[in-house]
């Protein structure tokens, strides 16, 4: 088992409603990351300790990094987008029109084929289609719409991908499991890897350098490490209960960034609700892959 602190090394007091999709900028030193449910792209500028908001005309569910170091590519809430954080522009690629029936897009990550892959999730169980979410690929360069992968999804996440590139991890949350496809074959069903205890839902993931697969539990106060076969590696216990994502990150990639959620919270209840919160867990991460838009 992997011997995990009990306290983090630091606090990105970020203060969000929502905080997702954290991705570590290795060219900039920078950690982004989304506070969807205020429309903001947030940037922790690592060696100044400062953190810099930039206001978006919808939620950002996800994000990711291109081949172009001035555009990161958008997961909106509905559909995707290019956007040049220095000069604010954003430049549309597919509308999806989610919002209209219920849903937006949520998690997603970069594959190590350089693909984006994304899910939809539910809001308004009254306006979504029968057929609930779908989960999405974006192929590089992004002039074709993305592809349906799979649908009848409640909540997307959990999406990441094993180091070598073999195999995609993806979570419905509403169905408390994290399941294994075959990266560049049929989804299928799928292959049960991990289960959530009752009450805690699996959320956002990353892949380490050795493969074991880091998962946010909402709902359980901490984080899980998962050995390339589904067992337990070790538990990060965080003193925040809704845990939304985690992110491998700095200098040397040896920092696990661990975002939150205050929603529905007292902040006198759980201080750091809605920080980001930043471990030395003794492991290193793998680089963030980029969208290759050239």
């Amino acid at each position: 088992m992997l011997e995990l602190p009990s306290q983090p090394a630091f606090i990105i007091p970020a203060q969000c409603v929502l905080a997702e999709g954290p991705v570590w900028d290795d060219r900039a030193g920078c950690l982004w990351f989304t506070d969807i449910q205020k429309s903001e792209l947030l940037c922790w500028h690592h060696d100044a300790q400062q953190l810099e908001r930039i206001a978006l005309p919808e939620r950002l569910g996800s994000l990711a990094l291109t081949d172009d170091p001035d555009r990161l590519l958008l997961a909106l809430a509905n559909g995707f987008a290019l956007f040049t954080p220095a000069s604010g522009h954003i430049a549309w690629l597919h509308r999806l029109d989610l919002e209209a029936h219920g849903m937006r897009l949520n998690d997603g990550r970069v594959d190590r084929q350089c693909r984006f892959w994304t899910g939809a999730m539910v809001e308004d169980d009254a306006r979504a289609p029968s057929e609930r979410g779908s989960l999405y690929r974006f192929d590089p360069p992004g002039s074709i719409p993305p592809v349906p992968l799979r649908d009848g999804i409640g909540i997307s996440n959990s999406i990441c991908f094993s180091p070598d590139g073999a195999h995609a991890y993806f979570a419905d949350s509403t169905k408390g499991r994290i399941l294994r496809y075959p990266a560049n074959g049929p989804l299928g069903d799928g292959e049960l890897f991990a289960r959530t205890e009752p009450g805690s839902a699996p959320d956002g993931s990353d892949v380490d350098a050795d493969g074991r697969l880091w998962n946010a539990e909402w709902g359980g106060s901490r984080v899980t490490a998962y050995n390339p076969d589904g067992t337990v590696a070790g538990r990060l216990a965080l003193p925040v209960s809704q845990v939304t994502c985690v992110a491998f990150g700095g200098p040397a990639l040896d920092l696990l960034f661990v975002t939150s959620a205050t929603e529905g919270l007292g902040r006198s209840a759980e201080p750091h609700a809605g920080d980001v919160l930043v471990y030395e867990v003794g492991v290193k991460g793998l680089p963030a892959e980029r969208f290759q838009l050239g």
